[in-house]
């Protein structure tokens, strides 16, 4: 949502007590992002947002800070989705009472500053002809920079998180709840929007809908109850990390002035078989696609992994990945290296595939250049699933790709097969530009349970 917001004007509600809830998967926890929150002018807001990987509320009222809140704990999983609730009564008459933060399920109490609202504050949130936004503070600043989902507003009741998720009783993990029905109702300025993809209408008994106020909304299958595997801005080697991720971490490119950018994906596999695609978003001939072991990446190294190339091998045992115009490289245990001539180019638009099987006591790795095979699959090592094995890319200055791991864009751009409706992996939940092999799932965690 990077550059992206949301917003509407309210009308009269409840300015003492409300909930807001957010299922949220961050794309860069660095900078000042906002979730949510009213503004009226620099002097009088309130908002929830993030700081650096910390969570914190801020409100103002005539120009004077009336309550702060700044946790302890930093939120820098760009992996997964959280789920945060903020949920006040300045009425409580404990102050801890008067605005609540919870965090999947959990409520957080460890803060570096904690000032909490005088008794009966009145807010900004639910002011009457006073802005709503998502994604910004004020329309121009502070956006968020990832994906949200199932954004709720609760005009006139302090909620408990309970309401929007709950435990699975299987797992242990806080879930979504895609019925949510509040312990009054929605109030005046109550609404649920963000619900079924993009939609922007509000899906509450009221009919409180949002405007895009700027930038573009991406309808992406990526979602609470089916998280989509993406690049990793965290797991990069020291000195070799991409200059750019963005567009929810499907885009990965590098400085001009500086070669070797490594960067590998946010789901590993030691079994099954499994698809992604990646489209060449540049001329240059070279880059190199593929798989890591997960053990073997050293993230205090300048070269912690070297995908799929000839050189460095003995620093990178256990990666696999073609490189344009030389062909495919297995770097395994012990330094030792195969090397396969495939005769594959890249030029701008092309989309490459990768589809691994790791079910059979052979392991392959197969590679796709639109729709068709490039060259025979490729033995792997057994070894490669000693560990957990992750998708990986390596790219000189300039280059840049886009990765469609089933969720149906390169980037945000959507794909356009099938009527548009792409290819769905194994798993029945996933959009790819091609026919993934059988019984190839994409990399999610509905392709993992199935």
């Amino acid at each position: 949502m990077a550059n992206t917001y949301l917003s509407r004007t309210q009308g009269s509600g409840n300015r003492q007590i409300f909930t807001q809830s957010f299922w949220c998967k961050i794309a860069d926890p660095s900078g000042t992002q906002t979730l949510a929150g009213t503004f009226d002018d620099s002097n009088n807001y309130n908002y929830c947002y993030l700081d650096g990987g910390n969570l914190k509320l801020q409100w103002k009222a005539s120009g004077s800070v009336t309550a702060t809140l700044d946790t302890n704990r930093k939120f820098r999983d760009t992996n997964a989705w959280y789920h945060i609730v903020y949920a006040v009564d300045t009425t409580q008459s404990t102050s801890s009472d008067r605005i609540k933060l919870y965090v999947n399920g959990v409520q957080e109490t460890s803060f570096s500053t904690a000032t909490y609202p005088t008794l009966n504050r009145y807010t900004e949130v639910n002011g009457n002809g006073i802005t709503h936004r998502i994604g910004s503070i004020d329309g121009s600043q502070q956006y968020f920079n990832g994906i949200m989902s199932y954004v709720a507003h609760i005009d006139g009741t302090q909620e408990l998180p309970t309401i929007f998720g709950e435990t699975d009783a299987t797992t242990g993990e806080w879930k979504i709840k895609t019925t949510i029905t509040p312990s009054v109702g929605w109030g005046t300025n109550g609404f649920l929007i963000l619900k079924d993809g993009n939609s922007l209408t509000d899906q509450s008994s009221n009919s409180n809908n949002f405007t895009l106020g700027g930038g573009t909304l991406t309808n992406t299958l990526d979602n609470p109850s089916n998280n989509f595997c993406t690049m990793s801005p965290i797991m990069q080697p020291k000195n070799s990390s991409m200059d750019v991720f963005k567009y929810g971490n499907l885009f990965c490119g590098g400085s001009s002035s500086v070669s070797d950018y490594s960067a590998c994906g946010s789901i590993g596999v030691n079994t099954g078989k499994w698809y992604w695609e990646i489209k060449i978003e540049d001329a240059d001939n070279t880059r190199n696609l593929g798989i890591v072991r997960a053990d073997k990446i050293n993230i205090s190294t300048t070269f912690g992994f070297y995908v799929g190339s000839a050189g460095n091998s003995t620093t990178t045992a256990f990666t696999a990945g073609l490189r344009g115009s030389d062909g495919v490289f297995i770097n395994k245990a012990g330094g030792s290296q195969t090397n396969t001539d495939i005769s594959t180019t890249f030029t701008t638009g092309d989309i490459m595939a990768i589809a691994l099987d790791l079910t059979s006591s052979t392991k392959t790795i197969q590679f796709y250049k639109n729709g068709s095979a490039s060259g025979s699959a490729q033995t792997l090592d057994n070894a490669f699933v000693d560990d957990f094995v992750l998708p990986a890319c390596r790219l000189d200055g300039g280059q840049t790709v886009t990765f469609n791991f089933g969720n149906g864009y390169f980037g945000t751009t959507a794909i356009t097969t099938n009527s548009g409706n792409g290819y769905a992996g194994a798993e029945g939940k996933s959009k790819f530009n091609y026919q993934p092999p059988t019984g190839h799932s994409a990399l999610t965690t509905k392709g993992l349970n199935q």
